[in-house]
Parts: structure tokens; C-alpha cells; sequence
């Protein structure tokens, strides 16, 4: 018997006896000195309610007789603890919930103190407790619009101050919700004997229950601890580094994690939540929503492809799983869901969680075979996150899934969700350093980039004389691809202009570009006419694979004179109006292209606007472009460099942007401005 060392050792220290027998058929017979003594019965029990039954004068001999004593070797089938009697649906009463009665008729002798009851620790789901037609307690709420039952907590009643001896009837009101035959096979009523004694003993065995409870689900504390270190550290790394979702979903299931715990901690120690609130929460809710956030946990730690259908598969199942564990519980179970519905609807919702369970450990294979160390290093977190959410079907198979260790029980999913946290911690921590140096390696070759950058594109022009030049680059990321070059002719007062964009984005392009522009200052020195530059850096840029930019160069005389010659490139505006150009292949695409040449006078005055197409394909968040239209308007009056590139860069930046405003002048004058952009984070 579960409680029956207790009561003798009380006893013994109390120097008390203990005496039991059956005097007559009526009424068991119960002789206390400073003790206690669990009143096993036989008890008469009956389904049904009525309140005359509370009433001592009841006849109940026709009721069914029920013994509350332990049989030997007994067991709770799903904590294994010991002193564990079955309850009515396992005793003749299957499939039955709602109300029953137990009564039992004692003469009492040998009690000079107050007495009290102590109610079983485990019992099915609320009660009230009448002492000869007077109710002296209750657990759980008892209104005209039903029952709300809390998770049962360690009780005792006193009985009234002239009970202390002689006939004394004690009935037991007991309701079991319709849901919790599915949480436990033997569901009903009392799993223990009530105790009663003198209220001093009995108060003592309140606060070792306490104490049980607390060896019971102690660890509990431990892992909301071990949680939320694992939630902050989860969070700390997705603000450390947004791109790795991992991380968000990581924090979110640890979140449901230890919002499960919380209410599991709430329902054993106090009555906050009701019963059927915290199954329908944890069980029709957070069980179906934390293993799908496990699935994709891992799916985007192992970045499995098609994440977005993984997504789709893991709701739909979550979804279904919830909406179907809804049905086996109350209000709609026993009510709108016949009860033998459950027959097919549990081996369904089995079927419906394995599935999940099979997502799981398809995400795992996907990572094993992509990442191939790191998945199978992966492995065991999942076998443990696996394990920890399987509890149930654990123990159908006879898994043992409890524990006993320095005196607290522990569950084995609790020992499972915290290894698999800590492993994953560990992977994400290992992770992140990982990430922090790639990046750091990334940010060190950008910043060296953008130094060769910054000497290669002119962050101020030089002066030529009859000629007022605008410069504006303002690259869309850390380094540009957009590139010009301002070179005064060595034995003339000509000067070479050269505007470009090469091809992709990024680090890459700007390697292109350095690659480029060192090309033509080196051309430049042996001849600066621009098509015989444009041949050679298109025979330089087809040797190497995927290098090719659009190029246009021109070459203005000191008289005027201007030689232009165009590899793909925007044709130049002359005073607002684009120039007739004909069409061409960028650099680097064909081996002994010929590129399109035209001669024109710049006159006096006259203006000459150079541009990338980052100023044409500027888009807003409509998708709506900048456009040549729009380039017309503004080139239709007077317009400075920098406006133009402002307008679009307003507009919404999408490339790099880069405009060149020259105009033939008596004055020379030089504006230059290159934007810096500051590398990521």
C-alpha cells in the first residue's frame, strides 16, 4: 500500500497503536490513539448522483462493495509508482464518467483530539466529502452549470469538533471528466485510500505528500532553468545574426517548451488552472504545435531545399492532429463526439503523430546527406528531441519512461529535452562562431576591396582645361560595379573618358573592375584612341570565362573634337537628347568584335551627360521604374550630376548609379563625388 509505511511509521515515532477489525457487517471498526488508519473498507460504491445519499440513515446495502485496499505488486500504469489501486472503469464500470458515490460506515473509539480525512493524493478528477449528511470539503468547483476538476493536490478535512467517536458515515462525491479514461487505462474515482486520524497526524502526512509532490515534478524546475538559458541563448544569437532563422526557431521551441512546464509546475502545486483548460492546452495545442516546430527547427538547421512545402506538410499534420485530439476531449467528446467514435479517431491521430515523426527523420536523412559530419553529428540532438516528445507511445510499447534519482522521480522526456537543448546549444553556439569568422574573413575582403576601389575610381577629378566635368558614383552595395576613368592625354590637352558597368554585383565586380581599370591605364600609356583600347580589353576580358562589362570611351580634343566608341553601354546624351548610336556587344562576349564608332563636334557650351543603367533601372516599391522617360524630363532643362543620380537613388536604388556631366566651357571646372557605402554587419 502506497501510504502504509507512512502510517506506521508515524506510530512508531508517535508511541501510538493502531487497531483495526470488522465488528459487524455494518460499520468497520476503527480504534486511534495518536495515530492514523487508511480506511480500505469495504466500501459501498455506486454510479449515479444524488444528494440523499450524503445522509447516514441511507440504506446502500444494495450497492456494489468496493475495496480500496492495494493489491500487491500494484502499480501506476503510466508512473510506475507503487500502493496504485485501479480505478471503477477497471473494476466492472468500463467506459462510465460523470458521477459516482463511495460510502463507508466506521465506529470510531480511542480518539481525544480533533480528527481529520485525508483524501488520496490521486484520484479521478473532482470530489466532495460528506461527514454524516455535513460536507466538510471539497476539490475541484461543483456549480448548477457543471464541474471544473484541477489536477488532484494533496487534501485533508477536518471533521466536525463532536466526531470524535462512534458511528460515523463518510460519503465520497466523486465526478470523472468523459477525456481522462485517455490519459490513464484505469481511470475512476479513488486510486488510494482516504486516511483518517487525529488532525496532528494527519497534517504531517499533508506535508510529506508535499514533499512527494515536489520529489515528483522538482525537476521540472530544473528544466524551465535549463530552458530558459537555452531561450536566451537562442535569441541572443538570431540578434547576433538575423539570417539564421535556426536560431527564431530554436527560441520558439524552447518558448512552447517552457510554457508546457510552466502549466504542468502550476497544475501539481496550486488549483490556478483547471483541469480540462490545461489538457486542452497542452495536449490539443502545445504537444501538436511543439513537434511541428521541431521539424522545422531542424529543417532549417540542416537548410533542407523546398522549406516552404516542408512548412505546408508540417501545419497541415499539426493542424489535424490538434482539430482530431479536440475531439477526444471535453466539451466535445461524450457530447457532439459519440464515445465509440474514439476507436477510430485514436488509432487516426497515432497514425497522424508517427507522420510527424516521419518528417522529422527525413529532415535528419536530407541532413546527413548534405552536410554529411555535421548531420550525423546532428543525429543524437534529434534522437533525443525524437524521444522527448513520444512519451505516450513510449509506454504503449511497455518503454519504461520514468525514473527514480536521489529520491525525485524523473521522466525520461524531461532527461531528453534537456540533453537535446543542450546538444543543439552546443551546435548553435559552434555555429555561430563559425558564421562570426566567415564573416569577419568576409568583412576584412571587402574593406580591402573597397581601398583598391577607392584608388582605382577617382575620388576627385582633375581639371582640363575647357572642360567643366560633374562626377556622381553612388554604388548599391559594399563595392561597386559600375566604374569611369578621367585621363588627361601625356603630349596633348585631350582627355580620355571612360564610363562602364561591368557584370553581377558585389565583391566580384569590383575585382572586375580593378581588373578593367588597370587594363586601360595601362593601354592608355602606349595609345589612347578608344577603340584601340576597347579591342584590347575585349581580347584581355574573353581569355577569362564570365568576365564582361559594357564600356563607353571617348576622347575629346582640345578643339572639340570627339572620337566615341561604345562596347554595349547607354549612349551619351548631348544638350538633353540621346545620341543616335548604333548597338553593340559588351566586352568579353566575342573575340574580335567590332565596336561601333562616331565622331562629333562638342561645342561651346554644349553638354555631354555619361550614365549607367542604374539611373534607367531604379525601381520603387511598386515595381515601377525610373525609366527613360523620366530621364528625358529631367535632361529636358538644365540638370547637375548630382540631381540626376539623387532623383533616382530617391526613387529606389536598385544598381549602382554613376552620371558624368561634361560640359565645353571657358572656365574648367571640376565636381566630384563618389558615395561610400558602409560594409554589413
Amino acid at each position: 500500500m502506497r501510504r502504509f509505511w507512512l502510517c506506521l511509521l508515524l506510530l512508531l515515532l508517535s508511541g501510538g497503536h493502531l487497531a483495526v477489525a470488522q465488528s459487524r457487517p455494518a460499520a468497520m471498526q476503527v480504534t486511534l490513539g495518536n495515530a492514523a488508519v487508511e480506511l480500505s473498507g469495504p466500501w459501498k460504491f455506486h454510479t449515479g448522483d444524488n444528494m440523499a445519499w450524503a445522509q447516514p440513515g441511507f440504506d446502500d446495502s444494495g450497492w456494489t462493495e468496493m475495496d480500496l485496499t492495494p493489491p500487491p505488486g500494484t502499480a501506476d500504469p503510466t508512473l510506475g509508482s507503487s500502493g496504485y489501486l485501479p480505478g471503477w472503469t477497471d473494476r466492472g464500470f468500463a467506459g462510465y464518467s460523470g458521477y459516482a458515490w463511495y460510502r463507508l460506515t466506521i465506529n470510531v473509539e480511542g480518539a481525544d483530539d480533533p480528527l481529520a480525512l485525508k483524501m488520496p493524493d490521486n484520484a479521478d478528477d473532482a470530489y466532495q466529502v460528506y461527514v454524516d449528511g455535513q460536507q466538510i470539503g471539497t476539490f475541484g468547483k461543483f456549480t448548477s452549470h457543471g464541474v471544473t476538476a484541477y489536477s488532484t493536490l494533496p487534501r485533508a478535512f477536518r471533521l466536525p469538533p463532536n466526531l470524535r467517536s462512534g458511528r460515523i458515515t463518510i460519503a465520497i462525491r466523486m465526478w470523472m471528466d468523459s477525456a481522462t479514461p485517455f490519459n490513464s487505462p484505469d481511470a475512476g474515482g479513488l486510486h488510494e485510500p482516504p486516511v483518517l486520524g487525529h488532525s496532528s497526524a494527519i497534517a504531517a502526512q499533508i506535508r510529506l505528500d508535499w514533499d512527494d509532490v515536489a520529489h515528483g515534478v522538482g525537476s521540472g524546475f530544473l528544466e524551465m532553468l535549463i530552458l530558459m538559458l537555452a531561450l536566451i541563448v537562442a535569441l541572443s544569437l538570431f540578434w547576433l545574426d538575423r539570417k539564421e532563422l535556426a536560431y527564431l526557431w530554436l527560441a520558439l521551441v524552447t518558448l512552447i517548451t517552457l510554457t508546457v512546464n510552466a502549466i504542468v509546475l502550476l497544475v501539481n502545486f496550486t488549483a490556478w488552472i483547471g483541469q480540462s483548460p490545461s489538457v486542452v492546452l497542452i495536449d490539443d495545442i502545445f504537444t501538436p504545435v511543439r513537434i511541428g516546430l521541431w521539424v522545422l527547427f531542424w529543417g532549417y538547421w540542416f537548410r533542407v531545399a523546398r522549406i516552404g512545402r516542408l512548412h505546408r506538410e508540417v501545419w497541415g499534420l499539426v493542424f489535424v492532429l490538434a482539430m482530431g485530439t479536440a475531439l477526444l476531449r471535453p466539451p466535445l467528446y461524450g457530447q457532439v463526439i459519440p464515445v465509440h467514435a474514439a476507436m477510430y479517431l485514436v488509432p487516426f491521430l497515432l497514425i497522424v503523430k508517427l507522420a510527424l515523426a516521419a518528417l522529422l527523420f527525413w529532415v535528419a536523412y536530407q541532413g546527413i546527406r548534405l552536410q554529411k559530419a555535421e548531420g550525423w553529428l546532428a543525429l543524437p540532438a534529434v534522437l533525443l528531441a525524437a524521444i522527448s516528445q513520444y512519451q505516450h507511445e513510449l509506454r504503449l510499447i511497455h518503454v519504461p519512461t520514468e525514473f527514480s534519482l536521489f529520491g525525485f522521480q524523473i521522466s525520461l522526456g524531461t532527461v531528453s529535452t534537456m540533453l537535446s537543448l543542450l546538444l543543439v546549444t552546443v551546435m548553435l553556439s559552434r555555429r555561430f562562431l563559425h558564421s562570426q569568422r566567415r564573416q569577419e574573413q568576409w568583412r576584412l575582403e571587402i574593406k580591402q576591396a573597397q581601398h583598391v576601389q577607392q584608388v582605382l575610381i577617382p575620388e576627385k577629378s582633375p581639371t582640363i582645361a575647357g572642360l567643366s566635368i560633374e562626377s556622381e558614383y553612388r554604388p548599391a552595395r559594399e563595392v561597386g560595379g559600375d566604374f569611369f576613368q578621367i585621363i588627361p592625354g601625356s603630349d596633348d590637352s585631350s582627355v580620355l573618358i571612360v564610363v562602364g558597368d561591368v557584370t553581377g554585383k558585389g565583391l566580384q565586380a569590383g575585382m572586375r573592375v580593378a581588373l578593367i581599370v588597370g587594363a586601360i591605364r595601362s593601354a592608355v600609356q602606349h595609345d589612347s584612341d578608344p577603340l584601340s583600347i576597347l579591342n584590347a580589353l575585349n581580347s584581355e576580358l574573353c581569355e577569362r570565362e564570365h568576365a564582361s562589362a559594357t564600356c563607353l570611351m571617348l576622347r575629346i580634343a582640345a578643339d572639340g573634337m570627339v572620337k566615341l566608341a561604345n562596347a554595349g553601354h547607354l549612349p551619351p546624351y548631348l544638350n538633353g537628347h540621346e545620341m543616335p548610336m548604333e548597338g553593340s556587344l559588351p566586352l568579353g562576349v566575342v573575340d574580335g568584335n567590332e565596336f561601333p564608332v562616331m565622331y562629333f563636334n562638342l561645342k561651346m557650351d554644349d553638354t555631354l551627360m555619361l550614365m549607367s543603367d542604374g539611373i534607367a533601372e531604379a525601381q520603387n516599391e511598386h515595381g515601377l521604374l525610373f525609366g527613360f522617360e523620366r530621364i528625358d524630363q529631367m535632361l529636358s532643362r538644365p540638370i547637375t550630376a548630382a540631381e540626376l543620380a539623387i532623383a533616382a537613388q530617391d526613387f529606389g536604388q536598385e544598381d549602382d548609379i554613376l552620371v558624368l556631366r561634361i560640359e565645353r566651357s571657358s572656365e574648367p571646372r571640376t565636381v566630384s563625388h563618389v558615395e561610400p557605402v558602409m560594409a554589413e554587419t
